[in-house]
């Protein structure tokens, strides 16, 4: 596959090159960055050997796949810089977010193939999550692409309907910062019964970890793994009887059904 670019590389683009390069699906000089801020493009050539495109034109010229990962706000000025027929023939992948396939098809012309992704900040350690979208006209070959470009960072799910993107926005978008509200309760608790600070952030930090992996590997309902651990008239049960009189799982539920009304709202 010819050169990989990247329009804009902040956080979430440089976790994606540190995923692309630790995988080996290109060697260095194979990912071409565009950045508006050129000593962050400095840093990146620096840091993991990447090319450094002269402008928009000369990333197109020497890309088969794009990745646009820029502000919401920025993206129609970015698309404006696109030379009429570059993008023809060429893989538009879109991280950017309440951005709808529409907007690129419209800019680029229906000769651009695009892919909207909605990856997680977890990806910058190589254990993000991705809802991918497939718009019309994308082959096989090229999805199989895109799949492997976001595999090597974590998890991939494909969805057929691109509303359901505002989904994963809600989930696991935005679900980091549920589970990091959940971290620091576990570790407050644990320090109102008299731990140190560290200790229990670190414990709780790895219980919720371990946890999430015992959910993947097992393949076991989390409510099962649950009853594994609460034994009847235990620590355990009387833990989860006071989350449940707080309404825990309810009041989660209703924290990612109001991030899923809001994306819906900022994607209109």
């Amino acid at each position: 596959m010819k050169g990989l670019g990247f329009v804009g590389a902040g956080n979430m683009g440089e976790a994606m090159i540190r995923g692309i390069l630790g995988a080996r699906l290109l060697p260095p000089r194979g990912v071409v960055v565009l950045d508006v801020r050129p000593e962050r493009t400095r840093e990146l050539v620096k840091r993991f050997g990447v090319s450094a495109a002269r402008g928009m034109k000369d990333l197109f010229d020497r890309c088969e796949t794009v990745v646009f990962a820029v502000k919401p706000q920025g993206v129609g000025d970015v698309l404006h810089q696109v030379p009429a027929g570059a993008a023809k023939g060429k893989l538009i992948v879109s991280i950017v977010a309440g951005v709808p396939a529409r907007t690129f098809l419209s800019a680029l012309g229906e000769g651009a193939r695009v892919v909207r992704a909605m990856p997680n900040t977890p990806a910058q350690v190589g254990m993000g999550c991705t809802g991918l979208f497939f718009a019309r006209g994308v082959s096989r070959d090229r999805k199989e692409w895109a799949r492997k470009i976001f595999s090597s960072f974590g998890e991939v799910a494909e969805f057929p309907r691109e509303d359901l993107l505002d989904v994963v926005t809600a989930l696991s978008g935005s679900g980091p910062a549920y589970a990091f509200l959940f971290i620091e309760a576990l570790a407050d608790g644990a320090v109102r019964a008299g731990m140190g600070r560290g200790e229990a952030i670190r414990l709780a930090a790895a219980t919720v970890e371990g946890a999430a992996r015992m959910v993947r590997e097992t393949g076991k309902h989390p409510a099962e793994l649950k009853d594994l651990v609460t034994s009847p008239g235990g620590t355990t049960a009387a833990g989860v009887a006071a989350l449940e009189t707080g309404a825990f799982r309810g009041t989660v539920l209703s924290a990612v059904f109001a991030a899923w009304q809001r994306s819906r709202e900022l994607s209109t």
